[in-house]
């Protein structure tokens, strides 16, 4: 420090008070290092206390800020629960729903005797459903969980689906089979042409003098002669060959019948019939010694046992 310096530190400055009415004055001496320590003591209390200000402001804001944020996310937290609830509500209707459609697909297969392509379900083990025993550890829900369930109902749905899928194509090819057989039954000569005793069977008769190629059904006269089978009538009316009043319907797949010594033919040529429908009447006409049809059953052209194709 210079000889300056060093004299402006020694310097002093002298406050004076002066009372009124005459009374002593008073002196204060101040050195000059007392003033600037003066000084900056004050100007050190005043920053601590600008500090101080600032910092309570910018806790107050941020712990506004915060509690705002901590509420925020509560809020957040709550709705997420709610949602979360919910979707764990869906997966479990799904899941039941599920279970519902393999109970249905059980009691199709019971029902119709389709088996051997049953979905195996970790939902159960064919038990009767008299025990209901449950447990496990408790564990909170969450994002993940929910996630799961719902993945693997997705899964159950996805094979429960194709297991259907496959049911109701084996229940189509059984209705197409069923179908099928219908069809062929009511298009094969299946059912007697009327009602009687039988008078004359298929084959050889009279000692082998006479091969009968058809069988006679004998009954009152007027009694219904039906067809055997759904075809279409192509011939109606009277043979000369010994028929008399004469049927024939083509069943269709080679099959034919033939009905004569009608007393009255009540189809014509071109009719389509339908198994068991009313064609004509028993009578004796032709070649005939009493009141009787003769049926015969041709497969492509050639006359076979009827009695192989009545029930």
């Amino acid at each position: 420090m210079d000889k300056d310096e060093k004299s402006t530190d020694n310097r002093e400055y002298t406050i004076k008070i002066i009372p009124h009415q005459g009374s002593n004055v008073h002196s204060i001496h101040l050195p000059m290092r007392w003033i600037k320590a003066a000084a900056i003591s004050v100007a050190t209390v005043v920053l601590l206390l600008v500090g101080a200000f600032s910092y309570s402001v910018y806790s107050s804001y941020s712990l506004r800020n915060e509690a705002s944020q901590i509420e925020k996310l509560k809020e957040a937290n709550s709705l997420q629960q709610e949602q979360l609830l919910e979707l764990s509500k869906k997966a479990t209707d799904l899941q039941s729903e599920v279970e519902q459609l393999g109970q249905i697909e059980k009691e199709l297969r019971q029902l119709t005797g389709i088996g051997g392509t049953e979905s195996v379900d970790a939902t159960g083990n064919g038990s009767d459903g008299t025990h209901n025993g449950q447990g496990g550890p408790y564990k909170a829900l969450d994002i993940q969980d929910v996630s799961n369930a719902l993945n693997d109902v997705e899964r159950r749905v996805v094979v429960r689906r194709d297991s259907l899928i496959r049911l109701r194509d084996m229940l189509n090819e059984q209705k197409r089979l069923v179908q099928q057989q219908v069809a062929i039954q009511h298009t094969t000569p299946s059912i007697w042409p009327s009602t009687g005793d039988v008078s004359s069977p298929y084959g050889m008769r009279w000692g082998g003098s006479d091969f009968h190629p058809g069988i006679d059904i004998a009954d009152d006269y007027g009694t219904p002669i039906v067809a055997t089978a759904d075809g279409v009538v192509t011939v109606a009316g009277w043979n000369s060959g010994g028929y008399g009043n004469m049927v024939d319907i083509d069943h269709g797949n080679g099959y034919m019948t033939r009905y004569g010594h009608a007393q009255q033919v009540v189809v014509s040529a071109g009719d389509h019939v339908k198994q068991g429908q009313v064609i004509a009447y028993m009578g004796s006409t032709g070649f005939s010694t009493g009141p009787h049809v003769h049926y015969e059953v041709r497969v492509n052209g050639q006359v076979v046992n009827p009695a192989g194709y009545i029930r």
